[in-house]
């Protein structure tokens, strides 16, 4: 009851602050900005049973004994996640990666406007243009993004993780870590999160004395 509560505790900040930060921009940041976690380039075959699939590999994730094992289950959930329910989207989807590799990333998001469109229950439609507004600094649209995915996938550690970039750029540290320790709790062998969380719960939470 409390873990639902909490998650229900972040969705409403992502909610309040999605209207105050429509239009909103932050300042770019000098050197190459860091991406949230996506999905490897090769992924596995799955079965069709997405539902079932996920709950089991979830609780794979979690009990993965080393980050070479956890990064195969979270391959898995990942091909979960990026099955398509149709060709069009299918193609669709290839082409919008493709011109997010390219850098095209007005183009990008056109495709990913489609898809939407056509199927808003396909989350990793959302989850991938929520990465190119806040690639580009609009937070505003990225965090209205990452609610939808949210609303639809809670477990989804790439959205949290992006959340809590997010959160943390624009000074909401108690909000980023947050964000980043419910990412961990789902996939406790994500890259630099570990680093940032104990970065933020000494600013936030002040040392262990």
């Amino acid at each position: 009851m409390a873990k639902r509560s909490s998650w229900a505790a972040l969705l409403a900040a992502v909610v309040i602050l999605v209207p105050h930060l429509a239009q909103a921009q932050a300042e770019p940041r000098a050197g190459v900005k860091p991406k949230p976690p996506e999905a490897p380039a090769k992924l596995p075959k799955v079965g069709a049973d997405k539902t079932k699939g996920l709950d089991f590999l979830f609780g794979a994730l979690k009990a993965a004994p080393d980050d070479v094992s956890a990064k195969h289950v979270e391959a898995r959930i990942w091909a979960i996640w990026l099955q398509t329910p149709s060709d069009t989207v299918a193609l669709l989807m290839s082409r919008s990666k493709a011109a997010m590799d390219a850098r095209q990333n007005e183009v990008a998001l056109k495709l990913l406007d489609s898809v939407i469109k056509l199927r808003p229950d396909y989350v990793e439609a959302w989850n991938r243009r929520a990465t190119i507004y806040y690639l580009q600094n609009d937070y505003g649209r990225s965090l209205a993004d990452i609610q939808q995915v949210l609303l639809r996938e809670p477990r989804h550690f790439g959205a949290l993780a992006g959340l809590g970039m997010i959160m943390q750029d624009l000074g909401e540290e108690k909000r980023a870590l947050d964000a980043f320790r419910k990412a961990l709790d789902v996939n406790p062998h994500l890259e630099k999160v570990p680093d940032l969380v104990k970065t933020l719960t000494e600013k936030v939470e002040g040392r262990d004395i």
